[in-house]
């Protein structure tokens, strides 16, 4: 194979942990000198019309006939039949996260994404995933064969410890992540408002593009709580905006209901933040247990346990901050990611440029 094409629905510039993944992956392969182009799709996936599946075989097929097409499980678990019969002997699929286990979906659409994107995999002659805990999820309900699978965790990038608000009044947290069902900030919300009584403030960055009727939904649940005042949502920001978030936290929280792995945590986790999260993926399970606390997905009441006892407890969390810090050191790093995935789409780790 001569190099690698990467198939990527919608905007990459999108501020999503997935498409910052995929981003970060073009970048180190660049920087390796490994040979890899980003290849953009309409961003109708995964429920792409008959003309954005015309223009993706088009697409796909103007490539050069030894390119390994390496395509975002976004589009691709919605690839029909007949195209991935085409293009097999080329495709690697990324899955971030199956399409089928999104939550919000109706049952109907959930269990036609599910015969999609089963079908499609059968078809990939090597798929990556991002966590151990999605390896297995393939196997076991989309009949991926694990010999075919490769993980690839996310990277973490150094960062400098969080200076934290500097606010005596109220602790600030801030959870990060676009306002979709399955992040679970009804849940959060929920909690919140049953420990009113304590000193905080919350910071939710985020994009509300992807499911408008959730973002309303979110807003008009703050505003019903009487939370408006203490919980600002700043939309989907970039890069430099979202480190200052982090650096001005006392606290960080993920409530989300299923993650494939959930990159925030170790971004988190790399600013020697103390953290609260749901046990709804790789990345919360992987959390050294002394940095956080970790709850049911879904479980308002334990979530709100948890944020109470750690505003009560500022000693405590210093001693959690103390451990993510210390635990900074050891997370993975992204160019062993990008090694990892150029090396399960070209076998040999990839022809470098020049």
């Amino acid at each position: 194979m001569s190099g690698i094409v990467f198939a990527i629905p919608g905007d990459i510039d999108a501020p999503t942990g997935g498409y910052g993944y995929d981003r970060r992956l073009l970048r180190e392969w660049r920087e390796a000198g490994i040979e890899a182009r980003h290849l953009a799709l309409p961003g109708s996936f995964p429920f792409p019309t008959a003309e954005n599946l015309a223009a993706t075989e088009q697409l796909l097929a103007a490539t050069a006939s030894d390119d390994t097409l390496l395509v975002d499980g976004l589009a691709y678990g919605a690839f029909p039949e007949a195209l991935t019969a085409r293009f097999a002997d080329r495709l690697v699929a990324l899955v971030h996260h199956p399409l089928a286990l999104e939550t919000g979906h109706s049952p109907e659409a959930s269990e036609k994404l599910r015969r999609s994107e089963t079908l499609a995999l059968s078809s990939a002659r090597a798929v990556i995933v991002t966590s151990p805990a999605t390896k297995l999820t393939l196997e076991a309900e989309f009949e991926v064969p694990a010999n075919k699978i490769a993980v690839a965790i996310p990277g973490t990038d150094s960062a400098p410890r969080a200076q934290g608000s500097g606010r005596r009044e109220a602790l600030h947290m801030l959870a990060v992540g676009s306002l979709i069902p399955r992040k679970g900030y009804g849940f959060l919300v929920d909690a919140l408002a049953s420990i009113a009584d304590r000193p905080w403030t919350l910071t939710i960055a985020g994009s509300p593009d992807h499911a408008p009727a959730t973002a309303a939904d979110l807003r008009n649940s703050i505003a019903r709580a009487g939370l408006a005042d203490r919980i600002a949502m700043t939309g989907g920001v970039g890069a430099d905006r979202l480190a200052q978030l982090y650096d001005e936290s006392d606290l960080f929280i993920m409530s989300s209901l299923y993650e494939g792995y959930g990159m925030v945590l170790t971004e988190a986790l790399a600013r020697g933040l103390p953290i609260v999260t749901t046990l709804s993926g790789a990345g919360a399970e992987a959390l050294p247990d002394a940095a956080a606390l970790k709850v049911p997905p879904g479980d308002a009441a334990a979530l709100a346990k948890a944020l109470a006892r750690l505003i009560d407890a500022p000693a405590e969390r210093r001693q959690r901050a103390d451990a993510a810090w210390a635990a900074a050191g050891d997370l993975p790093r992204w160019s062993e990611t990008a090694r990892i995935v150029a090396q399960a789409c070209l076998h040999d780790g990839g022809r470098k440029v020049g």
